[in-house]
């Protein structure tokens, strides 16, 4: 029995920053809610147009138009795999009221600002319409159009550390507070591993959802290669899948 989400049946909102957030954080997550019972949403900020690419048949998509549409494939096939049929771009229809022109955000991209490699910043090819860039208002103005639309009882976002301090993680923390106090929705937040352990949060250790999480990191091919339990990263960094989420109330 969990303390912190609401009762099965209930309407969840996740945001993430990016195409292949959703499985990488809280795949497992997701995948256990949808078999609750819950209605699940994943709102997602940016389409990853800074994203680098695996080397091999993608490559040549790196920084053209048709990564932006390739991984927006990606992005629904995982969510097919893990069970979500709910998704929404931010700014776009129905994440914006439908009076409203459309609003698109675009993936800032990263680059340590210290020697130390734990203060983020925007890449250095992020324009003005980069998500960093953004107003916090007008981004939560649009996401609490979303959580009006699906009738959200609870919102879940990074916490104020980003998972692991990506600028647009962030940032998609500081909209996720505004838009729970404008919506009156409550906020959970993913839990930093690098922050752990913390008081008051509550462990979903979900390892059976594992080949489903793999199958759905699968199709983020471009980003990402499923090495046995591991996912090696672009740049060469391998980590084992997660499959064990940490939920927390803010202001804890």
């Amino acid at each position: 029995m969990t303390e912190l989400l609401p009762p099965a049946g209930s309407r969840l909102v996740f945001l993430h920053a990016h195409p292949d957030d959703e499985t990488l954080a809280t795949g497992v997550l997701l995948a256990w809610l949808v078999e609750q019972g819950y209605v699940v949403a994943v709102v997602t900020a940016t389409r990853g147009e800074q994203g680098e690419v695996v080397p091999g048949p993608f490559s040549a998509l790196q920084g053209t138009p048709a990564l932006v549409e390739h991984r927006e494939g990606e992005l629904a096939g995982a969510l097919a795999e893990l069970g979500v049929v709910h998704h929404a771009f931010l700014g776009t229809p129905p994440a914006r009221a439908p009076e409203l022109p459309p609003r698109r955000y675009t993936d800032s991209g990263m680059r340590w600002l210290d020697d130390t490699e734990t203060v983020a910043g925007p890449g250095d090819s992020a324009g003005p319409d980069s998500f960093t860039a953004a107003a916090v208002e007008d981004a939560a103005a649009d996401l609490v159009a979303y959580l009006a639309h699906v009738s959200a009882d609870a919102l879940v976002a990074y916490d104020s550390h980003g998972g692991y301090g990506h600028p647009d993680h962030v940032a998609c923390h500081r909209i996720a507070v505004a838009a729970s106090a404008l919506a009156g929705v409550p906020l959970l937040e993913v839990v930093s591993p690098p922050l752990l352990p913390v008081p008051g949060a509550e462990e979903f250790a979900l390892p059976r959802y594992l080949p489903r999480v793999k199958a759905a990191l699968a199709h983020h091919a471009t980003q990402l290669t499923v090495v046995g339990d591991d996912v090696v990263h672009v740049g060469g960094q391998r980590q084992p899948i997660l499959t064990t989420v940490w939920l927390a109330r803010p202001g804890r």
